[in-house]
């Protein structure tokens, strides 16, 4: 991804994060205090001026009650919105700021890549690169696109797990998988009395091939 395709992707995730804004029906100032920012530069990143963080982005997804696929796709987005809980945005996105660093500097080794060469590549400059890969610096999404795409690598292998933010978004996932399931087998998940059978189904997908084939066995000597 060159400079010219880094710019274009700006100008698109902006028109994404006004869309979900409007959706949700929240003013750019809420939106702006929910990630910690100032009102101008969330304005600046609907306009495609500037561009998020990722840990930003997933904050706002938080915020909004969204799917963070929203942003790589052409997703609906629900009406519905409640409180976002008691988090200390600052400090959240500090934190995953500096892990992004972490785990960046660990694909680019894991690659067998210099900053040089990274640099070469994406436009951005080594000083630039450097400090991303230290957590001084925020680095926007199309610029981590950017360089995970020459590293061979995906930005959703970036996204939270297991703060507040990730265990939502593993949630929404979670619901969503659940929403794709066929109507019957929604219906009978959802039913109290079939517990057994699932938890009996969890215990029978951590068996070996053969324990399966001796339970299998085992069955059929009952039955006959």
């Amino acid at each position: 991804m060159n400079n010219a395709q880094i710019t274009i992707r700006e100008k698109k995730l902006g028109l994404l994060i006004r869309d979900a804004r409007m959706a949700e029906r929240r003013s750019i100032k809420e939106c702006a205090d929910a990630i910690g920012i100032k009102p101008g530069l969330f304005r600046a990143y609907e306009e495609g001026r500037r561009a998020p963080s990722l840990p930003e982005l997933e904050t706002l997804v938080y915020f909004l009650k969204l799917p963070i696929s929203h942003f790589w796709g052409n997703e609906t987005k629900s009406d519905a919105t409640f409180a976002i809980e008691s988090v200390d945005i600052p400090r959240l996105i500090a934190l995953r700021q500096r892990m992004i660093g972490a785990l960046l500097r660990q694909e680019r080794t894991n690659a067998n890549m210099s900053v040089r060469h990274i640099s070469t590549e994406t436009g951005i400059s080594q000083p630039k690169l450097k400090s991303y890969e230290l957590g001084e610096k925020a680095i926007t999404v199309p610029e981590l696109e950017s360089i995970l795409a020459v590293m061979g690598s995906r930005v959703d292998t970036f996204f939270d797990q297991s703060g507040p933010v990730g265990q939502w978004l593993n949630n929404q996932r979670a619901m969503q998988k659940f929403l794709e399931l066929p109507a019957d087998m929604q219906n009978f998940v959802c039913q109290p009395v079939n517990r057994p059978y699932l938890d009996l189904a969890i215990k029978l997908s951590d068996l070996s091939r053969e324990k399966l084939r001796s339970v299998a066995e085992g069955l059929l000597d009952i039955t006959l």
